[in-house]
C-alpha cells in the first residue's frame, strides 16, 4: 500500500528545524518529500493527514542491550535468566524498543552466543516486531564484584590467536559486531576503568580478523589508554571514552570519518538517581558515576569542537535502567551537555543511520530512503521529553509497514 502524509510538520533528520509538507512512501522506500506549497503526488495511495504533527526519522539505538532482562514493563532484579526466559525477554525488549519509536539498534553487547542473531533473523523475515538490528555475539566480562553479572564468556582464550579465534566465532555464528571491553569498569570494580584488559598485540589481532570477517568492533573504553588501542586496532564504535586524553582525542580526530563515540551518560545517570534495595549496596557505584558525569560533561564539547560523530544510547536493560526508557537519553543529553533538541534528534537519527552503515538511506526523511518513520503527536524539536510517552506516537513505521498505524488504519 503506498501512503501519502499530508499536512506534515517534517523533521527531516538533517538538524533543520521542521518545514509544513508532504510525504510518499512506496513499498519501503521515501519516494518524494515536498515542501509546501508544493506537494507529492497523491495518485494510488491511502492519504494520512498528519493535522501538523512531527513525521521524523526512526530513532536509532546505538547501545542495544535486548538480553539485558528489565524493561518498563517487567523488572528482572539481576542478570541472569534461565535461557527460555532470556530468549523470550529478548523477544520482547525487541517489541518494546519498536513500540518506543526505536526502528534501529545496533548491538553493544549479548548474553548469549547466538540468541541476538537469531532474534535478527525472525525480525528481518517478520516472524517478530522489533528494530533493524545489528546483531551481537556474548561479549567478553570484566572482572567484577556486585551481583549485575553482565554474563560470562566460556573458553576465553588469550593472545593474538585467542582474540582472531573469538572474532572469527562470533562471525561464523552470524554476528555483526563483536564486542570487547576494552578496559574494565569501576562501577563493577573499583578503579577498574582504569585497567586494560587487553594487550596492544591482542587487540590489533582482533582488528586484523574483523576486516578479515567484515564484522565491526566494538568497545568499551574508559581509560585514555583503552581509547587508543580501540582507535588504533580499527574499532568501530567505542563507548564510554571517559578518560580520553589528548593524545586520545587526536587519534580520534584523525579517525573521526570511520569511527563513532557513545559517551552512554543514560546508566550514569540511572545510577545516581536510584535508590537501592536494603541488601544491596551502591555506595561506591554512585561515587564512581558523579566522577563519570563531570568528565563527560567535559569531555563531549571537546569532541564536538573536533567533528567526532557523538551518539546517544545509555546502555538500557539493567534493572534500575529499564529497556524501553532509551529516549531518555535525548532529554539527558539536552540537560547535561548542552546539545540543542534538533541536535541530539540528528545525533539519534541520522548519525545512527550512518553507524548501522546506512547512511545513505537510513535516518533521514529523503528521497530514496528507507521509510522508517515516526508521526509525533507535539514537537520533540522543541521537547524532546515527549518522545519518552510512546501514547505520543500516533504511528511507527518500520521498512514501510506500520508497527503501530494512525487510528483510521488500525
Amino acid at each position: 500500500m503506498n501512503i501519502v502524509f499530508i499536512n506534515a510538520s517534517i523533521f527531516d533528520g538533517s538538524g533543520a528545524v521542521p518545514f509544513s509538507g508532504e510525504l510518499r512512501v512506496e513499498n519501503n522506500r521515501i519516494t518524494e518529500v515536498a515542501t509546501y506549497p508544493s506537494v507529492v503526488p497523491h495518485g494510488d495511495a491511502h492519504i494520512i493527514d498528519c493535522q501538523g504533527k512531527v513525521l521524523m526519522p526512526g530513532l536509532v539505538e546505538a547501545h542495544a542491550h535486548l538480553t539485558w532482562p528489565t524493561s518498563v514493563e517487567r523488572f528482572v532484579p539481576g542478570m541472569y535468566l534461565p535461557p527460555e526466559d532470556l530468549a523470550l525477554t529478548a523477544a520482547r525488549n525487541a517489541r518494546i524498543l519498536l513500540d518506543h519509536g526505536f526502528t534501529s539498534a545496533y548491538s553493544a553487547g549479548a548474553l548469549s552466543k547466538t540468541l541476538e542473531i537469531k532474534l535478527a533473523e525472525h525480525i528481518e523475515t517478520g516472524g517478530l516486531p522489533g528494530p533493524r538490528l545489528v546483531p551481537s555475539s556474548i561479549e567478553r566480562e570484566p572482572p567484577n564484584e556486585t551481583e549485575l553479572d553482565p554474563g560470562q564468556v566460556m573458553d576465553q582464550l588469550r593472545g593474538a590467536d585467542g582474540m582472531r579465534k573469538f572474532v572469527s566465532d562470533c562471525a561464523k555464528l552470524g554476528a555483526k559486531s563483536v564486542k570487547f571491553l576494552i578496559s574494565g569498569e569501576s562501577a563493577l570494580k573499583p578503579g577498574a576503568s582504569h585497567e586494560l584488559l587487553y594487550t596492544e598485540q591482542e587487540l590489533m589481532a582482533a582488528g586484523e580478523q574483523a576486516r578479515i570477517d567484515h564484522v565491526w568492533l566494538t568497545g568499551h573504553a574508559h581509560a585514555a589508554e583503552a581509547v587508543k588501542l580501540g582507535v588504533l586496532s580499527g574499532f568501530r564504535v567505542l563507548y564510554h571514552c571517559t578518560y580520553a586524553d589528548d593524545e586520545a582525542l587526536d587519534l580520534l580526530e584523525s579517525r573521526r570519518d570511520s569511527i563513532f563515540v557513545a559517551p552512554t551518560i543514560g546508566i550514569v545517570q540511572a545510577t545516581l538517581d536510584t535508590t537501592p534495595p536494603p541488601h544491596f549496596d551502591m555506595a561506591h557505584m554512585k561515587a564512581d558515576a558523579a566522577i563519570v558525569m563531570e568528565h563527560q560533561k567535559a569531555l563531549v564539547p571537546k569532541l564536538r569542537a573536533r567533528g567526532i560523530r557523538l551518539l546517544p544510547g545509555g546502555d538500557y536493560g539493567f534493572p534500575y535502567n529499564p529497556n524501553g526508557r532509551n529516549a531518555w537519553d535525548l532529554e539527558l543529553w539536552v540537560q547535561q551537555l548542552g546539545y540543542t533538541p534538533c541536535e541530539v534528534l540528528h545525533a539519534a537519527t541520522a548519525l545512527g543511520g550512518q553507524l548501522m552503515g546506512l547512511g545513505d538511506e537510513l535516518g533521514l526523511l529523503k528521497k530514496g530512503y528507507l521509510a522508517d518513520i515516526l508521526l509525533v503527536d507535539g514537537d520533540p524539536t522543541k521537547d524532546v521529553r515527549i518522545l519518552q510517552d510512546k501514547q505520543r506516537l500516533v504511528a511507527v513505521m518500520k521498512d514501510g509497514r506500520f508497527h503501530k498505524a494512525p487510528g483510521m488504519l488500525q
